[in-house]
Formats: structure tokens, C-alpha cells, sequence
């Protein structure tokens, strides 16, 4: 049919569908550029569209002949397009379809080729990362310290532009590593002469941070993205990142960490993502940290509009035809959204909003209620209601509702609080014979509405593909145990919404002998040196861990000569013994040869067990380590073990050695826990340990107390009353409640100098609290804040009062506080002014003491007081108190008791009167006595003379004219010379055996004796025997030679 017959163009009349009807020839619209480098990551995709009417078909040359596409599997033509696709991903290789590739797309109008696409593989070689070596989220390659095998010179960095498919190079980068003597002889030859330069030896060093630079940094994200954050850093050995949130923790779902941890990664980020996250680079010589404040904000845009005129033209917008200026509010959050959140986690509801002007955002829970306020919950600018930590009874429907003058909107959501995933039978630590058969149990217990996945793992890699491992409900089983079967064996739970995880020790040992319990020691005694020997003393040394430290081991009786001695396991013994009788002890015998015990399971735990947390998500475990000796044998080590009081979780455990200290992360914020911490070694475990308590960190109290009000009760006194805070929003111990009050000023004297604010704290529970002190006719203002072991919480609203104008009659005061002491007692008296009926009490200790006040009532309302009992010669001090809720005390008075009357008479050794009288009664005594001596030596005139002539004695001698000497006390045996004060009568001679009253008899001879202080301790005897001669006095036996003794 010719195309006149249906469309007459001349003479004006146009066919309706001229176009369609219009045949075409091929255009290319699209193609890949003219040189394409292969990213052997992902499959090669050569670009070619066209269009034309009819469409066009396409076919591809290769090198010049024609490209079989049919014959090659790999390769695939798009339907519809000349776009070809080659999968290199699965079985080929990029080298493969390397060459010059040239599509033609055909009609019946003709045809359209493409440009010469070359299609070559890439050059590059993908260099391997590490801990040292890695490429930043910018692009750039870090080194953390160098090597020698660094050196080369095809550093090369490409940049990859995927919505075109091609890879951009840049110019190779040179890296030369030179060792210390080649870079100073390289320096050495630039130098002159006088110059001198040496650079020193490669030596480790703490790390410092490549990037970002200094120790702060700042990160924006929006709400909903990924966000990246990145720490790399250099150092000697090469350091190690960690991640941390302060005052937070990291999302356990959507925290992942890349690139050997140097860049953390958390997804769906929201407005609790906010905060500071630090990054910590760490190695043996020190640690480097960066700080990086990150803000997520909501997603947000900006309209310009811009006009000029004269006159100026007013700008106004306009959203579906209705004014901005008057826009009602919107909710933007998709309605009856649905929040999942184990429990104990915040929780975030979303509650995006528009409106003009700035609608007010609030929250309800349930169809009836109020508002929900800020003691519990976070309300968040952005309209996100938060519940920091979501319990059971926080599940619900909440609604949120925006309002402003125009209208108002609501929006209701659902939160469902999901028991957290809890493993309540975990691995255990198990020593297992080679060859032998072990079983680990991990029982998972979930929300009945989470599905969990349970994986187990070997040192924290996927388990060996090995038959002796299987799998069997909750136990994984190894049979035929060997060596490289030890390790550590985790088993991990996860679902949608969190993960846990539970470890086991596995420990590989042979067969050991069964223990010995004692030894039988003998030995041969040595000379006793004439004095029995009353025992033995037996002494060991541990030659494996206190080599030349002997101890006490027994004592037996010295007629054994054997003893059966408890040995303790895996000591090695050496022992010695020594003989002991009344004499001492003999030198210890040579040590017997040493034995060693066999190694035994621990027979005690450690002690002072104790759990308290450092921070609000921690519990940090401590105790007292066994000594070398107590462990029995190697390998010593402790299963720590937890698990919340309150619950019913079964115990969590890990195993760790050489430390006394273990730290329990993510726990909820100061909970009560139950402890044991158990001792094992290569053989065994030891007795079970009783469990102690102990308590999660505590942090800051959430909520601030409510209600307060004040009550004035004087001008100087005020009383406040408040609302005691929900005790789990205390989170820590409670120690009670603190008022902050100052005294209000005007804006002049407030610019001049600082509000002095005084601080009342109240112990315990307590809800209301007296002011005193207060200025009469002033303003105050105060706020109260719950305080913990952590520190305070959040203040309450400033609440103002007046004080009135003062009162002098209403002000009660104790002044005038006197004490008139005597040695054991002191009155006590005192001025009152105030309110009749009060009952006081004097409140009393030694000054300068620690101890208690000493308390004291006083019967009735009486000012003064007798106070006894006191000790003298002491200073105390006192002070008077009246009791009741508007108690107040005196200041506080010291006085001094006076001292006793014993005392006085101590000393009268001292006085003067006793001195002199003393010295007189000796005068007097001196001059009795030689008035009788005197008295003594006249012959004749005492009543012994007449006897001593009735009884004269034969053998006394007269004088002998010759010598003068007195024949009466001459003595012919030994001639002994007279005795000093001793006068014999010129005419008369003494028979010794027949005086009574000589001096003789008195102590002048030889058996009269004095005492050190001249007192006489004599016979007075009528008759005395004949002394002895002076060569035959007795001596003093010698003391016998200390035995010694020697044991073989």
C-alpha cells in the first residue's frame, strides 16, 4: 500500500498516527566508555542501547569477527538491549574476554554502531589489610609502622565510579623502607664536615592517631543512615582500637565493627544514638584516646525563594494551597506503628510532626490518663518520647498529640516489651582425658515470640568439619578427644532483637596416679650430753616454690624415731629434724632427699569474694587468690560465676587465671547479684563455694522528688515537705535527700557577686526537713534532689517563700552555757529563751576525743543539770539540746575536772616538812648508836663482866709483855687478825663458847651476815659453833655443756 493512499500531506490532511507509522533507522543511546577496566569483584557489564523503529536487533564483533554469544555460557544479552553481562563471578576469569568489543544494533532502515569499547582487566592487585596496614573510609592507606617488605614502587590507588562502570587510577606512589646505617650514611653525605647527624634505631613507641586529628571531633548523621566512624592510629607495637559510649552503651543489633575494628558502624541511627563516642588506641607502652561528639538529626530540608520588585514584594508559602503562617498540625509517623524492645533497654517512640505555628507535643498512654511527664520519661524536641529503661508494665498504646491554635493531631503507636534472650544452662569448664568423650549444654531461654538461632563456636571460629563433632538439641558433643581439641567453645544466641553468649573451657590432660596422703620419716637420734632428750621437732622446705624457707611441720617425743607425716598435694618436700631437751635445741640434721606429691584438685576457694559495680552497666567481681601452695597442683585458675538475685537465670561463668579481679559488662543498672567464685586446676575443681551478694553500678538518680512545698514556721525557720521519688528510678543506694536554699537578690547585687547557696542533707527516706538560720523579711528559693551513692539527681522546680519580719520572742536560743566541775562532777547551767514546756538534754565527751557524744536527759525543763561520774584531771566538752522536730543545740562550752585527792598524797615523799622529819629521826638514830658502841667498849660496866671472871678460859693467854699484844684473842690455829670495831678489855679475857653479849654473837664473826641494805640477818644465840677455816668454803656447781646432736 502506498503511503498517499492513506495520508494526502498536500492537501492538508494528516494521518493521527503519522508517527507511529514512521519507520526509523537505529540510534545508539547508550554505551560504555571507550576503555573499560574489570573489577574482578564484580561481573563485566558492556553497555549498549539503541532505539528505532521498528526496534532494532543487536549483535556484538570481538577483535574484529563476529562474538558467539549463544556459545558461551557465561555470557548473556539484557532482553530488549544489546547490554551484554559475562559472569566472571561464578566460574570465569576477567583475562578471558580481555580485547576490543564493538556493538551493532540493525532495523530494516539500517544500522548503528558503537564506539571501540577496549575491555581489559585490571592491573591492580588488591593490597591485603590488616591490624597495620589499612585504607580509610577517605581513600587513603595508613601504615601503623613499616616494614622492609613495604618497600615498592606500584602503590596505586583506584577510584571506582559505579553509575558508569569505570575505574579511574591515579600515578603510581614510590615507597622505599631504608634501614637506620642507610639513612644516616645517606644524611652523612650532605652534610659538611662540621655538621654531625644520627638517626637512631627504630625503637616502640605509644600510639597517636593518624586520623582524625587532636581529641576531639565532631560527626552529624541523620536520623535512619548508617553511621561511620573512624579511628586509625600508629604506633609500636601496632595498636588496637576500641569503641566505647560514654554514659551509654552501644546498640548490641546494630553495632558492627569493620576494618579490624578501626571503624565502628550503627544502623538506623535515631536520636539516642546521640552522645560521645571514644575510641581508645592501646598498646603495651600506653594508650591514646579520641573523643567524638555525634549528633542525629531529623531529616530536614530548605525551600529558597527569592524575589526582587519595586516595591519590595512580601514572600508568603503556601503547602496544598493553604498558608503556611495558619498550618494546622500534621503528624508525620506512619500510624499504629509497632516498637519491639527487650526489657530493661530504652525504648523510642517516633512522633514526627509539622505545623505553624510550632505545635506542643504530648504523650498518653492507654484511652485514659495524663500526660506523661518528664520523672519517668524523655521527652525529646523532635516529638520521640523515650523510656530509658522499659519494663513489662511499659507495654501498651501510647498516643502522641501535637497542638497549636489551629487544631490539633494525634497518632497512636504500639510498644511490646520482649523478654530478653537468657542462656539458663551454660557450658561449663571441663578437664577430659585424651581419647575420652566431652558434652557441652547450652540451654537458651527466649521470648516465646523470638525465634533464636543458636551457633557454636571453637576459639571464636566456625567448629572444625570434623564427625566428632555433632550437635544434639542443646549439647554439642566431641568424641574421641585429642589434643588440638582444647580450647574455648562458645555457644551464641541471637534474634531480631539481641544476642548472648556463654563460653566453656576445654582442657585435654592425661591419666594421673591416685594422690599421695603421707610419708613415713625416720632417722637416728644423736647424743642426748647427759640430758634426756624430751621431743623432736621435724621441719620441711618446698623446694618448688620457697627454695630454702624451712617450716614447722610436726613434733613427736623424744623416744620416736619415726614419724607419719600429712603431705599436702604437688609439693615438693625435703625434710630436716631437730632434737630439743631441757638444755635447748640441736643444730637441724642434714635434709632428707626431696619427694614431690602428685598434684590433687584445689581443697579451698578464695576468699573475700565481693561484687560491686564501678559503673552503671558493670558489676565488677573481686576476690582473694590462692597462694602456689594452696592450689595443689598447676593450671590454677577461677570460674567466676553470676546471676541476678531476683530472677530465675541459671548461673553465668567464665574461667580466667592469673588475676583477682573480673568485670561483668551490660548488666542493668544496679541490680542485686549472686557470686561464687570456685578454684580449679589441671585436676580438678574445687569444694563448691558458697555464693555472696553483690550489686551492678549504680548511676545518677533519674527522677527529681516532686510536690515541694514550704512551710514557714518563724522568721528564721522554715520547714519543707516533698514527695519521695519511685525507688527504681533511684538506680543505686538511697542515702536521702539534699536541699539546696539561697537567699534571692536583686539584679544589681546579683551581677556583683555570686549567689551563696547552702546545702541541708536529710538520711534515709525522709520527706520533709527544717531550714534554720533563716535572714527575717527575705526572699529564699530551694529546690530538693534525691541523692545516691553515685551522686545527686535531677533537681526539682525552684520553689520560692518569704520569711517574715522577726519575731525576738518566737526565736527559741540556748546561751549562756557555764560548768562549775570538781573532780568526778560538774553542774551545768544555761539561758533559754523561747516556748515554755521544752525538754532538754546535755550532751557531754572528753574534748579533743573521736568517740560519740555521751547523752544525758534533763527531768522536766529545768536549766541546769549535775552531771557525775567524770574523771578527774580530764577536759570535756558539753553542749545543751532541746528535743523535739524543731530541735536545735547550743554552742558547744569545754571545761576541765580538777584532780583527785589521791593524787596529793602520792607525792608526799616529795614535801619538804616529810624530808626534814625523816632527816631528823636518822640524826638521832646515828647518835643512839654510838652512844652503845661507846658504851660497849668500857670493861667493867656491864653485867656480862661478873660472868666473864666466874668462867675464865684456859686456853686464852695473858697479855705478853713483850709485844703488848692481848693473849685472849690470840688463836693458835690459824692466827687470824682482830675483826674490825671489835675491843677487847685490857684486864679480862672473853671464853667464846660462854658469851651471850658479845658483838661476836652479833654478827661480828664469821657466820654473821648483813643484807645489801646493812639490815642483820643473824642467829642471836647464846652458843655458837667453832667456825670453819676460811680454805674450806663451798662454790657453785658448774652449769652443764649444752648437748649437741646430729641426725643422719
Amino acid at each position: 500500500m502506498d503511503f498517499a493512499d492513506v495520508c494526502d500531506v498536500a492537501k492538508g490532511k494528516l494521518c493521527p498516527d503519522f508517527l507511529t507509522l514512521v519507520v526509523q533507522p537505529p540510534t545508539i543511546t547508550q554505551q560504555s566508555p571507550k576503555d573499560y577496566i574489570i573489577d574482578p569483584r564484580e561481573n563485566i557489564v558492556i553497555q549498549c542501547e539503541a532505539k528505532g523503529k521498528p526496534p532494532p536487533s543487536f549483535s556484538w564483533t570481538r577483535n574484529g569477527t563476529h562474538f558467539d554469544i549463544d556459545k558461551d555460557p557465561l555470557v548473556t544479552m539484557k532482553p530488549g538491549s544489546g547490554t551484554l553481562i559475562i559472569n566472571i563471578m561464578g566460574e570465569g576469569r576477567a583475562e578471558t574476554y580481555e580485547g576490543v568489543y564493538q556493538c551493532t544494533a540493525r532495523n530494516e532502515r539500517g544500522a548503528a554502531i558503537s564506539n571501540n569499547i577496549v575491555v581489559r582487566p585490571s592491573t591492580f592487585q588488591r593490597l591485603p589489610q590488616s591490624e597495620r596496614v589499612s585504607q580509610g573510609l577517605n581513600g587513603d592507606l595508613y601504615f601503623s609502622n613499616v616494614l622492609p617488605e613495604d618497600t615498592r614502587e606500584d602503590y596505586i590507588c583506584y577510584a571506582r565510579f559505579n553509575h558508569t562502570q569505570t575505574i579511574q587510577q591515579k600515578q603510581p606512589i614510590s615507597l622505599k623502607v631504608i634501614s637506620v646505617d642507610e639513612l644516616n650514611d645517606t644524611i652523612a653525605a650532605n652534610l659538611s664536615d662540621t655538621e654531625f647527624y644520627g638517626a637512631k634505631p627504630s625503637k616502640e613507641r605509644p600510639p597517636t592517631f593518624l586520623t582524625p586529628e587532636g581529641n576531639e571531633s565532631v560527626k552529624e548523621e541523620l536520623r535512619g543512615s548508617v553511621l561511620s566512624l573512624e579511628c586509625i592510629a600508629e604506633g609500636l607495637p601496632t595498636p588496637i582500637i576500641y569503641w566505647i559510649k560514654e554514659d551509654g552503651t552501644l546498640p548490641v543489633n546494630r553495632t558492627f565493627y569493620r576494618n579490624f575494628k578501626k571503624t565502628l558502624q550503627i544502623t538506623q541511627v535515631s536520636e539516642a544514638d546521640s552522645g560521645n563516642y571514644q575510641c581508645i588506641a592501646k598498646n603495651t607502652l600506653g594508650a591514646v584516646h579520641h573523643t567524638i561528639s555525634v549528633t542525629v538529626k531529623g531529616e530536614n530540608g530548605t525551600l529558597i525563594c527569592r524575589a526582587n520588585g519595586n516595591p519590595k514584594p512580601r514572600i508568603g508559602w503556601l503547602t496544598n494551597g493553604v498558608p503556611i503562617e495558619t498550618e494546622p498540625p500534621r503528624i508525620l509517623t506512619s500510624a499504629n506503628t509497632l516498637y519491639q524492645v527487650i526489657a530493661n533497654r530504652p525504648a523510642l517512640l517516633d512522633c514526627a510532626f509539622f505545623g505553624s505555628p510550632m505545635p506542643t507535643i504530648e504523650w498518653f498512654k492507654g484511652t485514659k490518663g495524663s500526660a506523661l511527664h518528664e520523672d519517668i520519661y524523655v521527652l525529646h524536641d523532635n516529638g520521640t518520647l523515650e523510656i530509658p529503661v522499659a519494663q513489662k508494665d511499659s507495654t501498651g498504646t501510647y498516643t502522641c498529640v501535637a497542638r497549636n491554635k489551629l487544631g490539633m493531631a494525634k497518632n497512636e503507636v504500639h510498644l511490646e516489651i520482649k523478654d530478653p534472650t537468657r542462656i539458663i544452662k551454660q557450658p561449663e569448664y571441663a578437664v577430659v582425658q585424651r581419647g575420652s568423650k566431652v558434652s557441652f549444654e547450652c540451654k537458651v531461654k527466649h521470648d516465646h515470640t523470638l525465634i533464636p538461632t543458636i551457633m557454636w563456636l571453637k576459639d571464636n571460629g566456625e567448629l572444625p568439619n570434623d564427625e566428632r563433632f555433632s550437635i544434639d538439641k542443646d549439647h554439642l558433643v566431641v568424641t574421641d578427644v585429642g589434643d588440638d581439641d582444647g580450647g574455648v567453645y562458645t555457644c551464641a544466641a541471637n534474634t531480631t532483637l539481641d544476642r548472648v553468649s556463654a563460653s566453656a573451657v576445654l582442657r585435654v590432660v592425661e591419666l594421673t596416679n591416685q594422690l599421695d596422703k603421707s610419708v613415713q620419716l625416720t632417722w637416728t637420734p644423736g647424743d642426748d650430753n647427759n640430758s634426756p632428750i624430751t621431743k623432736f621437732i621435724i621441719e620441711y622446705e618446698d623446694a618448688m616454690r620457697e627454695a630454702g624457707i624451712w617450716h614447722h611441720q610436726a613434733e613427736v617425743s623424744g623416744t620416736q624415731t619415726t614419724a607419719q607425716l600429712k603431705l599436702s598435694p604437688y609439693v615438693n618436700y625435703s625434710f630436716r629434724v631437730m632434737a630439743e631437751n631441757s638444755i635447748g635445741r640441736s643444730v637441724p640434721s642434714e635434709a632428707s632427699e626431696q619427694y614431690l606429691t602428685k598434684a590433687a584438685e584445689p581443697d579451698q576457694n578464695p576468699t573475700a569474694v565481693e561484687g560491686l559495680g564501678t559503673e552503671p552497666d558493670n558489676l565488677v567481681i573481686t576476690w582473694k587468690p590462692l597462694n602456689g601452695f594452696e592450689s595443689n597442683g598447676p593450671g590454677l585458675q577461677y570460674k567466676v560465676s553470676w546471676r541476678q538475685k531476683d530472677g530465675d537465670d541459671e548461673w553465668t561463668s567464665v574461667v580466667v587465671a592469673n588475676v583477682s579481679k573480673y568485670i561483668v559488662s551490660g548488666t542493668p543498672t544496679f541490680v542485686p547479684y549472686l557470686i561464687k567464685v570456685q578454684a580449679l586446676n589441671d585436676v580438678g575443681f574445687a569444694p563448691e563455694p558458697a555464693a555472696v551478694m553483690g550489686h551492678s553500678g549504680e548511676d545518677l538518680p533519674m527522677v527529681a522528688p516532686g510536690n515541694v512545698h514550704v512551710n514557714v514556721v518563724n522568721s528564721t525557720l522554715a520547714e519543707v515537705h516533698w514527695d519521695p521519688v519511685p525507688l527504681k528510678s533511684v538506680r543505686g543506694h538511697l542515702q536521702g535527700y539534699r536541699i539546696y536554699y539561697w537567699k534571692a537578690q536583686g539584679s544589681s547585687k546579683r551581677n556583683r557577686r555570686h549567689i551563696e547557696k547552702k546545702i541541708l542533707t536529710f538520711q534515709g527516706s525522709k520527706t520533709h526537713g527544717m531550714l534554720p538560720g533563716l535572714q527575717p523579711y527575705s526572699h529564699y528559693e530551694l529546690n530538693v534532689r534525691v541523692v545516691n551513692g553515685k551522686g545527686e539527681g535531677p533537681a526539682s522546680t525552684d520553689k520560692g517563700f518569704h520569711t517574715p519580719e522577726g519575731v525576738r520572742a518566737v526565736n527559741p536560743r540556748i546561751s549562756n552555757l557555764t560548768a562549775a566541775a570538781a573532780d568526778t562532777y560538774a553542774n551545768i547551767s544555761w539561758e533559754y529563751e523561747g516556748p515554755e514546756h521544752v525538754k532538754f538534754y546535755v550532751e557531754y565527751g572528753v574534748a579533743g576525743s573521736k568517740e560519740e557524744w555521751r547523752k544525758a536527759n534533763v527531768n522536766g525543763s529545768r536549766s541546769f543539770f549535775g552531771l557525775k561520774g567524770l574523771m578527774p584531771g580530764t577536759a570535756y566538752k558539753i553542749r545543751v539540746g532541746a528535743e523535739g522536730a524543731s530541735g536545735f543545740v547550743s554552742s558547744e562550752d569545754v571545761f576541765e575536772t580538777g584532780p583527785a585527792m589521791a593524787s596529793r598524797q602520792v607525792d608526799i615523799a616529795t614535801q619538804g616538812w616529810f624530808i626534814g622529819l625523816m632527816c631528823a629521826v636518822a640524826l638521832l638514830i646515828l647518835i643512839l648508836l654510838i652512844v652503845c658502841f661507846i658504851r660497849r667498849n668500857k670493861g667493867g660496866k656491864y653485867p656480862v663482866k661478873e660472868k666473864e671472871d666466874a668462867h675464865a678460859d684456859p686456853e686464852i693467854q695473858p697479855m705478853k709483855e713483850d709485844d703488848g699484844t692481848f693473849g685472849e684473842y690470840s688463836d693458835a690455829e690459824d692466827h687470824k687478825p682482830l675483826k674490825k670495831g671489835s675491843r677487847t678489855p685490857s684486864d679480862r679475857t672473853v671464853k667464846k663458847e660462854d658469851s651471850d653479849d658479845s658483838l661476836v654473837d652479833y654478827g661480828e664473826g664469821v657466820n654473821g651476815q648483813f643484807n645489801e641494805d646493812g639490815s642483820f640477818i643473824g642467829q642471836y644465840s647464846g652458843k655458837k659453833e667453832k667456825e670453819p677455816a676460811e680454805g674450806n668454803e663451798s662454790s657453785e656447781a658448774p652449769s652443764p655443756v649444752n648437748a649437741m646432736n646430729s641426725f643422719v
